[in-house]
């Protein structure tokens, strides 16, 4: 006869434990069903769910007992009825999601209220990775990052609900985190795109391009209508580019060398260029300075509007259709398609409203630094740190980015 046990080892960890007790099983003949270990500074927690003949179980466990003992770890036994094994094969098959955690400080409130949170929507935390490098002592007193990884299984009682509730304790205590359903897709993304001004870039061009032309109030005035909902994005696109008219092309230039990168922008796209992402810019903004970025960053898509310049001047009017929110998710998909890529695996990243509609289709839709509504509306908000955090939500840890950048 057989029975099925959990055999749990708890201690300081040592070189050689696991195979240790690993003998003991293959000499009992012993099936492991599971196994499951961490070690947190030192200590170890290990744990294995077997299926045992019945008649060599006290012998298996004397031993394991005996042998545990001398190298100074606590060894516990504890049967698995089948109705709870059964239960514990039909949890598996749940749905898992993962939530990234990402704190400017400690992890205590920040956790708790995230697993009280998921706790509330009936979600169980499976596993807990941390991805920001250890704190050497003598730093220990010093402010820094801490991001974690939550591996949390099942569906929550209502997910609008659930993102609700990480949003508003994300607002009063000051951390950001996503919520990624944990598909294959989640762990193979391949393209990413990027809104440009005030995302990508810390500037808006068209408002630069004004000052310098001296029309930045009637500009600003024509961008505070729209935002009134007096205006539709293309009539107040057009409208703030007639009103460029007769500025030298040249302008162009002088705003692309003035304009900054955001903070994380330069080493999140070095690195997914050395891991072989594609990347695109999906901009309301201007060729001129998409080409520009392309050119210092590698970019390998540039979708923008282009402006109708006679002999030097920029004459007030748009060439072609305008790249709005409705283009924006058309060339996020057009280029996936080319690319062969599966829209389950790009990445979009955008502050404003006009990007609501690719991040709402991109397989991971990052709001960076955006505006209240457009971080509610979407799924994956940073606003706490820059634009390299993404790789935290792709899963890399400090360890892994410090090799890459070798």
């Amino acid at each position: 006869m057989k029975k099925i046990v959990l055999a749990t080892v708890a201690g300081r960890d040592k070189p050689g434990l696991m195979a240790m007790v690993t003998s003991t099983f293959e000499r009992f003949q012993v099936h492991v069903l599971d196994v499951g270990q961490s070690v947190i500074h030192d200590q170890l927690a290990l744990g294995f769910l077997l299926r045992v003949e019945t008649s060599g179980d006290v012998a298996m466990r004397a031993e394991l007992l005996s042998l545990c003992n001398d190298a100074g770890a606590l060894m516990t036994f504890e049967d698995v009825p089948a109705s709870r094994y059964a239960q514990w094969v039909e949890a598996s098959t749940r749905s898992s999601f993962i939530i990234t955690l990402l704190a400017s400080g400690g992890l205590a409130d920040e956790l708790h209220a995230v697993s009280s949170i998921t706790r509330s929507e009936g979600l169980n935390i499976e596993s807990i990775r941390r991805l920001s490098g250890r704190v050497p002592p003598h730093e220990v007193d010093t402010p820094r990052h801490s991001i974690i990884e939550m591996r949390v299984r099942g569906e929550p009682d209502d997910p609008q609900r659930l993102q609700a509730a990480l949003l508003e304790a994300s607002s009063k205590q000051g951390f950001d985190f996503s919520v990624q359903r944990d598909t294959v897709y989640r762990r193979h993304r391949r393209l990413v795109a990027f809104d440009m001004d005030s995302t990508l870039i810390n500037a808006e061009v068209i408002d630069e391009l004004a000052k310098l032309h001296g029309v930045g109030d009637r500009v600003s005035a024509i961008t505070e209508r729209a935002m009134r909902g007096e205006l539709d994005f293309q009539a107040s696109f057009r409208a703030r580019v007639a009103e460029l008219k007769g500025l030298s092309a040249d302008a162009f230039r002088v705003v692309a060398e003035r304009v900054h990168l955001n903070p994380g922008a330069e080493r999140l796209i070095r690195t997914l260029k050395h891991l072989g992402y594609r990347t695109a810019i999906l901009s309301g903004g201007f060729t001129y300075v998409g080409h520009h970025l392309r050119r210092q960053l590698g970019i390998d898509h540039v979708v923008a509007n282009n402006l109708v310049i006679r002999e030097g001047i920029i004459n007030g009017e748009v060439e072609g259709a305008i790249v709005d929110a409705r283009r924006k998710a058309e060339a996020l998909t057009d280029i996936a398609r080319a690319e062969d890529i599966h829209i389950e695996q790009t990445i979009a990243i955008g502050d404003g409203a006009n990007d609501l509609p690719m991040l709402s289709i991109a397989g991971l839709g990052v709001a960076y630094h955006a505006k209240p509504l457009v971080r509610q509306s979407a799924h994956h908000a940073i606003s706490n740190f820059g634009l390299d955090a993404v790789l935290y939500l792709l899963g890399f840890s400090d360890e892994d980015l410090a090799h890459l950048e070798r």
